[in-house]
């Protein structure tokens, strides 16, 4: 198993953490001569999706997926409103660890790092960065890994602030506490993520996440369709801090999960 690991950790290695935007038919020629149910997915998730971007399979795919889809986001659509509410909602994550009992030090470092992050991809400024330079910076391991330790904080801070909701859900994973739990799954590099993650982050910073689903799975009928879930945030919801209404908001984070591991993908 040691072996196999480290084989794997090799060819990941052989990916850069954020990848470039590729055509779909790209993921396609991947399983040209495999499985006929994912050849059959793949065609249906072209009518709806035009392109993917793939990320490193070192744990971390999940949190680097939604890293760059966010920032590329805020860059495309220069909303200043939706900068200004998740920097609302990053000041009450760092409220939630330093209640929880977490010293500055151990977390401030990568706040900073993604909130100059967030200011960069805001035009106008001297510091303002284009699509290309987000790139190279999400490949920077310095910046990238520091910016998914913001996220993975983010999620830790939630999971132990509403650990009686969450408890269930661990428990049907393993038979860990909350705090074993987001000691050995949520806060460590490496560690991969599941819909416990995703719901936690998302909730934390109120931005709704779609996770579209290729698996080996057919419908019952023997039919063949491709499942996604959206993950809306419940508390300090995006709708509701944006316009008072309280019509769901679409997701413009939409991510591809393959068995144990995201990737990002492009509505046409």
């Amino acid at each position: 198993m040691q072996q196999q690991s480290a084989f794997h950790a090799e060819e990941a290695k052989k990916v850069p953490f954020v990848g470039d935007k590729e055509p779909l038919t790209m993921l396609a020629a991947e399983y040209e001569s495999g499985s006929p149910i994912l050849l059959e997915k793949i065609k249906l998730l072209g009518q709806q999706y035009a392109a993917i971007r793939r990320t490193r399979g070192d744990g971390n795919c999940f949190f680097r997926s939604f890293m760059f889809s966010y920032l590329e986001y805020v860059l495309e659509s220069q909303d200043h409103a939706e900068v200004d509410r998740i920097k609302g909602n990053v000041e009450e994550c760092r409220k939630t660890l330093q209640s929880l009992g977490y010293a500055d030090f151990t977390f401030e470092d990568f706040f900073a790092l993604f909130l100059e992050q967030l200011d960069s991809v805001l035009q106008g400024n001297e510091d303002s960065i284009s699509q290309d330079e987000l790139i190279i910076r999400s490949r920077d391991q310095s910046i990238s890994d520091y910016v998914v330790m913001f996220f993975r904080f983010v999620t830790s801070g939630e999971i132990r602030k509403r650990s009686e909701f969450f408890e269930p859900f661990i428990l049907g994973l393993t038979n860990a506490t909350v705090e074993q739990f987001c000691k050995s799954s949520v806060e460590p590099m490496g560690e991969e993520s599941d819909h416990v993650h995703i719901t936690a982050l998302s909730d934390a910073l109120g931005v709704p996440i779609r996770v579209v689903y290729l698996d080996r799975s057919s419908c019952d009928n023997g039919g063949v369709s491709v499942n996604h879930h959206d993950f809306v945030p419940t508390s300090g919801g995006h709708s509701n801090a944006t316009s008072g209404s309280t019509e769901p908001v679409s997701p413009f984070i939409t991510l591809l999960y393959r068995p144990g591991h995201y990737d990002i993908l492009y509505p046409k």
